[in-house]
């Protein structure tokens, strides 16, 4: 995928599909050879063979962990830029995506430009924004448990253990997305 420099390679890695064809367009349109996965195993195979310059890869795909994606792709190739993109934001979750190789963390809503932009960084530390307000507890909560979850694996039975919490309740509370402040 590396093949042509004018035009580098980019994996798109999402199983929304109407999002991967406006993006996948838009990111053509912005010269990437853009190559789009729906799940684990497509996204995989495609990189193998010839590993991406660029990849954009969704926190949950079906078939398997996007921050498992994120160390196969880097252990492909290390030089794969690769930007870790999800609607259910957390620190945890960021953390462990660039402890992985990510570059960078997008939380959805993202446009080609917020992506484009975030492909580029060269790994330069933002200053984290200063809260006016504290969290709300609600999204406190939401760190925890992703803090947890992370620390575990993913292994939704063994953290509802740690919080002493039936695995049920954990996973309805994990399938909400995070309160907004």
């Amino acid at each position: 995928m590396r093949a042509n420099e004018d035009q580098p390679s980019l994996l798109l890695v999402d199983d929304d599909q109407a999002l991967c064809s406006v993006l996948a367009g838009a990111l053509q349109r912005r010269g990437y050879e853009v190559t789009v996965a729906h799940d684990y195993q497509s996204a995989l195979a495609a990189a193998t063979g010839n590993p991406p310059a660029f990849a954009v890869v969704e926190l949950k795909v079906p078939g398997g962990s996007g921050l498992c994606l994120v160390k196969k792709l880097v252990d492909l190739d290390r030089h794969t830029r690769v930007v870790m993109l999800t609607g259910y934001g957390s620190i945890a979750t960021a953390i462990e995506a660039t402890k992985l190789g990510a570059h960078y963390y997008l939380t959805k809503p993202a446009n080609a430009e917020d992506i484009v932009a975030a492909l580029r960084r060269d790994g330069e530390l933002q200053p984290a924004p200063a809260y006016e307000r504290p969290l709300s507890v609600r999204r406190l909560e939401w760190e925890h448990i992703n803090s947890l979850l992370s620390r575990n694996n993913g292994n939704v039975s063994a953290t509802a253990r740690l919080l002493r919490m039936h695995r049920r309740t954990l996973q309805r509370k994990l399938s909400k997305h995070p309160a907004r402040d």
